[in-house]
């Protein structure tokens, strides 16, 4: 019983040590190599925002007022553009854009607002927009500063 054990892993010694000779690099060829780097070139090419502006500055506002802004973009990329979502970093901040795919070299824009009421002083807010980029997320900024209520016409 142990001589049999033993011979059949003598065998499987004997198969591992030999089939493990060749080299596996030997094996590639150059052609194949050329076509899958350009087949993955083409995968890995995702579309780009582009922005004229990122941060825009509303300047003295009254506390109530609600304001907006639009942000212009271009896809610099090489694969459409598809916005996901854009979320404001409070409720007071909502913001509008295209559902359809922004080809590349073709421009959109995406409307930010913001109501200040119930935001006194100084105020920053940001919208986070997901998309199909290569960052997956984009921030734009704004801010404004809210004259509160109590101020407005003493």
């Amino acid at each position: 019983m142990k001589k049999g054990i033993l011979m059949t892993l003598s065998v499987i010694l004997c198969i591992t040590i030999t089939s493990c000779n060749q080299n596996a690099t030997e094996k590639i060829k150059s052609e194949n190599v050329k076509m899958a780097i350009k087949r993955d070139s083409k995968i890995i090419s995702l579309p780009v925002m582009t922005f004229s502006e990122t941060n825009y500055d509303f300047g003295t506002i009254n506390e109530g007022d609600i304001v907006e802004h639009e942000f212009s973009f271009k896809n610099t990329g090489e694969a459409p553009l598809v916005i996901i979502s854009a979320k404001g970093s409070c409720g007071c901040t909502v913001s509008k854009w295209s559902t359809e795919p922004i080809n590349p070299r073709e421009s959109s824009s995406l409307l930010v607002r913001f109501n200040s009421n119930g935001k006194p002083n100084m105020q920053t807010k940001q919208v986070t927009i997901t998309a199909n980029t290569e960052k997956g997320k984009e921030i734009l900024k704004i801010k404004a500063m809210v004259t509160p209520k109590s101020k407005i016409g003493s």
